[in-house]
């Protein structure tokens, strides 16, 4: 009779390390989009009441969210640290 409460107890910490890993991992995807929000785009989506602005990594923190474009650029745009959508070409070209 002693032998069932042995059998019973490596599967609980099995059970156990099973949950705290899917826990951790969880975790570890939520932290990650917390602190890198872009995930390899150009900018971010800000929610703004019933609509959301599109705000670049860059962007000017003095300039209001409404300044900012409520449609996504084309892949030829860019969106200024100003909230304006300018062509790639224009703004790459810098003397």
């Amino acid at each position: 009779m002693s032998a069932a409460p042995n059998d019973v107890s490596p599967s609980r910490s099995w059970r156990r390390w099973i949950a705290a890993l899917v826990l951790l991992a969880f975790f570890g995807v939520v932290l990650w989009k917390v602190i890198n929000p872009y995930r390899g785009q150009r900018f971010e989506k800000v929610p703004h009441g019933s609509h959301v602005h599109y705000v670049p990594r860059d962007r000017n923190p003095d300039a209001p969210i409404s300044r900012f474009p409520t449609e996504k650029p084309a892949e030829d745009e860019r969106i200024t640290p100003e909230g304006q959508v300018v062509p790639l070409r224009s703004s790459d070209a810098t003397p």
